[in-house]
């Protein structure tokens, strides 16, 4: 079967690239300011906060990979690490034997917490505050509109046994 190169356009190659210097100039000053202030790696406190918002402040491992950027190997690697600093604990779910559960201990939501305000407002210098209150909705609409393109094609999964 042979298929046409869609080609993009001068302006939409354009775009393309605006979008992507637009993205990584926001998550490399997020994660300098989370690095510089508190110690946490972006991806770190991403992990952080999903755990701080599950209740019990817990999750599976496949959903806290699912809520996540990080494929589930990545992941393992970085909750060893989060363990290592005392702000996670890994046990044993006691539905599945072969499940495990992350959860958040008390040094990490302290962790969490304390990196939180810093945080809140590199990303409000970095992308809320540089926008007017419509850009920001229609941010969130193009967002949703990639997130939904993104999971069609497939591209959430890292792991054969996520998907």
């Amino acid at each position: 079967m042979t298929t046409t190169t869609r080609w993009l356009t001068a302006e939409e190659q354009r775009i393309w690239r605006l979008f992507v210097q637009a993205c990584e100039s926001v998550f490399a000053a997020t994660d300098t300011q989370l690095i510089r202030d508190s110690g946490i790696p972006h991806g770190y406190y991403e992990i952080l906060v999903h755990l701080s918002e599950a209740p019990g402040r817990a999750l599976r491992m496949t959903q806290l990979a699912h809520a996540s950027t990080y494929s589930k190997s990545r992941l393992s690697h970085a909750v060893t690490r989060l363990e290592e600093r005392g702000w996670v604990v890994r046990r044993e779910c006691a539905t599945d034997r072969r499940g495990q559960i992350a959860q958040l201990t008390e040094e990490g939501f302290a962790a969490l917490a304390a990196a939180a305000p810093g945080h809140v407002e590199q990303v409000r210098k970095s992308l809320i505050d540089a926008l007017t209150p419509e850009q920001i909705s229609q941010l969130g609409e193009v967002a949703a509109a990639i997130v939904a393109a993104a999971a069609d094609s497939g591209s959430k999964c890292h792991d054969a046994d996520l998907c």
